[in-house]
């Protein structure tokens, strides 16, 4: 599975998963910091999840 956030550019911003995950419920928390630990604006951000064959992208607001 792999998710990842990206910002309303489409620049990656953060992976926070990228690994073969069990089929079941998950949960990740984002604490808003990119990939190099920089805490990022607040803002409206996307993210996309892929998990085999399927694909979905939502977009989210970032308050801080």
């Amino acid at each position: 599975m792999e998710l990842i956030i990206y910002n309303i550019l489409g620049q990656k911003v953060r992976t926070l998963v990228n690994q073969p995950l069990e089929p079941g419920e998950h949960s990740v928390v984002w604490n808003g910091t990119d990939n190099k630990g920089r805490s990022v604006a607040s803002g409206i951000y996307f993210y996309r999840m892929k998990a085999g064959n399927y694909s979905e992208t939502q977009k989210m607001v970032l308050k801080k």
